[in-house]
């Protein structure tokens, strides 16, 4: 145990030698490389600049993250999959996602063990509207952030924990009524 102890406290002083583009940088690799443990790096984001910068890099970190997987899977739906593959059931999959709602996709997005890369990938290939999705991924991925930042259990235990549940309830909730006013202010579809 000590040894995982010990390999935490190494990564925490790199990350802190680095300063908070380092943090930065590292979500934004998670969200590109679905593989990669986003809980595990907003925890050692929070260990290195404390609970608020902590937090607040790594939603900066998953939406900027996020949004470069978008526009990589937009432009590649452009110039290679839209092109090469004429399938119903892609277009099928394509009308359903761009018929999403703001707010659904808001809560989607804002589930904390919702894969994300996958949200990243349909928008992309859909082409939904840049707005749409930038606004959904800003909202939704604060209850994501907050989720890992501030639970610190595992996973079993968040699944099972009633206040964890109530937790995750209350700020989906607080995503979706963010969603309807940003959505009527906005005026996003």
């Amino acid at each position: 145990m000590s040894l995982i102890y010990n390999y935490i406290d190494i990564i925490t002083n790199i990350l802190k030698s680095y300063g908070i583009i380092a943090g930065i940088l590292l979500v934004i690799l998670e969200s590109i490389i679905p593989a990669l443990p986003l809980g595990l790096f907003i925890t050692l984001n929070i260990n290195a600049y404390g609970l608020v910068i902590g937090i607040i890099i790594s939603w900066v970190g998953t939406c900027l993250g996020c949004y470069i997987s978008y526009i990589l899977f937009k432009f590649l739906s452009e110039k290679l999959i839209s092109k090469r593959i004429k399938n119903k059931k892609l277009d099928k999959m394509v009308k359903s996602i761009k018929s999403i709602s703001f707010s659904n996709l808001v809560v989607l997005i804002a589930l904390p063990f919702t894969p994300a890369f996958l949200i990243n990938i349909a928008c992309g290939i859909a082409k939904l509207k840049r707005k749409k999705f930038v606004a959904a991924i800003m909202i939704g991925k604060v209850s994501t952030v907050l989720f890992w930042g501030c639970i610190g259990k595992s996973l079993l235990q968040s699944i099972t924990d009633i206040t964890t549940i109530i937790f995750i309830s209350i700020f989906t909730l607080i995503a979706y009524v963010v969603s309807k006013i940003v959505s009527k202010k906005l005026r996003i579809e």
